[in-house]
Formats: C-alpha cells, sequence, structure tokens
C-alpha cells in the first residue's frame, strides 16, 4: 500500500502542466471520484484496521498535495492568459488599418476665409440657426409681400399660437442684426454658419448649406472699401490670376447693390456647361447697408456708413476645388473626402 501511495505521489510532483487541457488531464487522473487517488481510498477497508488510520493519513496527505498542484496551476495559466490578452500579441491576427480623419473641405475653405479676413481686422461672430421672423426679414428691411417669406423658401416653425414666426434662418444676416443691436460702430465682422432654404436639391443648390457674411460699419465707409476687401479676398482665395467683375443688383438690405463673379475656372472664362457658357461664376452678392437697417439697429445713417457681403462657403469649395456637383459634399462617400486628407 505503502509503495502505490509513495508511487503515485512522485507522478503527481513530476506532471507539468503548461496548457488548460493538461490541466484537465491531470484533474481527471487524480482529482475525480474514479481517479487512481480515490481507488486507493476504496483499498482501506482491505487494511487491518489498527493499521487504518496511519494509511488514511498518507492518502489525505496526497489528495491535498494533488489538489494544490491542480488550484496553482489553474491560477496560474489564468494569470498568463489575463497577461496575453492585455500585453500580448497574438501573430495570426490580421494586420489593423488606421484610418485617420481629415477636415471636411467645406470646413477647410471655411477655415481659410476665417484667416484672410481676420487678417484684414474682422473678428468672428456667431449666432443660433432658429431665429425670429423679426431678425430674418423685418429688420433686414425685407418687405412683408417679399418672395423669401414665402413656405416655398423658407422652413418655418409653426408656434402653438399658430405665427409663423420662428424659422430655420436662411441667411446669416440676422447675425449682424445681432451684432449692431449690441455694439456701437466702428463694426467690423463676419459671420460664418449653416443656414436653411426650402429649395429643390441640384448639382448647384442644396436645401441646407454654410454661408459667410461680413459688415463693416464706420464713418466715411464707400462703395471703394467694399470692392478693394473683395478684391484682396478673391486674389488670396482663388489665385492672382482670376477675373473678376461687379454687376449691378438688388437686396433689401444694401442699397446701391451688386454680384460679383469670377472667371468660370473649368473654362478659364471661354464658356462651358457649368458656366453656362458665360465664362463667367457668381460667387457672392454685396452692397451698402440700406440706411433702414441702420436705423432699425439704432445706427444713424447720417453719421455712419457700412458695406456688408455674403457668399456660400459651399460653392466656394466647388469653385476651389473643382468639383461639379454640391451633393458630392454632403454624401458622405470616402471616395471623395479622402482626397482632401492632409
Amino acid at each position: 500500500m505503502k509503495e502505490s501511495v509513495e508511487a503515485i505521489r512522485q507522478e503527481v510532483n513530476a506532471v507539468t502542466i503548461k496548457s488548460a487541457g493538461e490541466l484537465e488531464a491531470f484533474r481527471l487522473r487524480f482529482l475525480v471520484r474514479k481517479g487512481c487517488v480515490a481507488s486507493l481510498f476504496d483499498k482501506l477497508r482491505e487494511i487491518d484496521p489498527a493499521e487504518r488510520p496511519e494509511y488514511g493519513k498518507l492518502l489525505n496527505d496526497l489528495r491535498k498535495a494533488a489538489e494544490r498542484k491542480y488550484e496553482e496551476a489553474r491560477k496560474e495559466l489564468e494569470a498568463s492568459s489575463s497577461r496575453k490578452t492585455r500585453h500580448g500579441i497574438d501573430l495570426t491576427l490580421p494586420g489593423r488599418r488606421r484610418f485617420l480623419g481629415s477636415e471636411h473641405p467645406v470646413q477647410q475653405v471655411l477655415g481659410d476665409m476665417k484667416r484672410i479676413f481676420s487678417a484684414m481686422g474682422f473678428t468672428i461672430a456667431t449666432g443660433p440657426e432658429l431665429e425670429s421672423g423679426s431678425n430674418n426679414f423685418d429688420m433686414l428691411n425685407f418687405p412683408p409681400d417679399h418672395p423669401a417669406r414665402d413656405m416655398q423658401d423658407t422652413f418655418f416653425i409653426r408656434r402653438r399660437d399658430g405665427e409663423d414666426d420662428i424659422l430655420l434662418r436662411t441667411h446669416t444676416s440676422p447675425v449682424q442684426i445681432r451684432v449692431m443691436l449690441e455694439e456701437k460702430p466702428p463694426i467690423r465682422v463676419i459671420c460664418p454658419g449653416k443656414v436653411y432654404r426650402n429649395e429643390a436639391i441640384s448639382a448647384r443648390s442644396y436645401c441646407v448649406f454654410h454661408q459667410l457674411e461680413g459688415l463693416y460699419i464706420d464713418r466715411k465707409v464707400s462703395f471703394a472699401d467694399l470692392k478693394a476687401t473683395i478684391f484682396s479676398f478673391t486674389k488670396q482665395m482663388f489665385g492672382s490670376d482670376v477675373q473678376l467683375r461687379f454687376r449691378p443688383s438688388f437686396f433689401p438690405f444694401t442699397e446701391p447693390s451688386a454680384e460679383v463673379d469670377v472667371s468660370c475656372y473649368l473654362c478659364g472664362g471661354k464658356g462651358c456647361r457649368v458656366c453656362k457658357q458665360s465664362g463667367w461664376l457668381e460667387i457672392m452678392g454685396c452692397g451698402m447697408v440700406h440706411p433702414n437697417v441702420m436705423r432699425n439697429c439704432g445706427i444713424d445713417p447720417d453719421d455712419y456708413s457700412g458695406f456688408a457681403f455674403g457668399m456660400g462657403v459651399d460653392r466656394t469649395t466647388l469653385l476651389r476645388y473643382r468639383i461639379d456637383d454640391i451633393r458630392l459634399l454632403f454624401e458622405n462617400d470616402i471616395r471623395m473626402l479622402e482626397q482632401f486628407s492632409q
């Protein structure tokens, strides 16, 4: 009996456990009900009762030694698995590609616009996208029957009292109104932001887009100051060889008013489908701030004058990067966006 116990003890001590499979094999060999240690306990009934306590102690020590080795090996395997999960490298796994994000082309262009105008002395102002009809239309000298007030052009938010005087702003001009109401001249500010118009989506227009407007009010500000500012901006934005022209136009909030065109980037002014064979592309509207707008904001038009301008950032992005469909800017197609990663 002693020889059997000693042989199994030596076998327990000699076993090396390095994997979960070997651990399970050890348990089945020594610790289960039909294992070799349990079989020795069954043979105790065949031994002389006077000798049973001695053999029982040997068997208990053997079982405890086997259980102790099993627990130590189990804990070591669990700790090793945890370390491998946290710090190890499984060379059998496929490689992981790192995707580096980049600034959207519209934000790149908007950032360049901000830097150009900031260098000219303009500060940056922002305002809420949900505006009142007063700030969006009335304060800007829009007549009550102006087409822009029609539901076809504006997204109105109907209030509980049934009045359509809360809306998604159609331009960033309300920010100019807020600035003029809060600050005294001289004022030199640009107002970038997102605007909304109820328009049909096409290659040249979208229902939501980005706009940047500028405002300068001081004593003796003239149309010549406006032209100089626009000339400087376009040369820095589109290159020194770009051609520029001003066309008379009408806006309720400026008088006189003009629209600004640049030579077509695709045909060089020769005429193509993008510029509708004209050789020119419109980039902004501008003009001298209307006296009524200044009066609405508490500024004396006899003492001060100013100019304002506004342009679509998305359309400028199309011009700068020679993209022929504005919808590409909003489809989140990674094939297009990754071309602008820096």
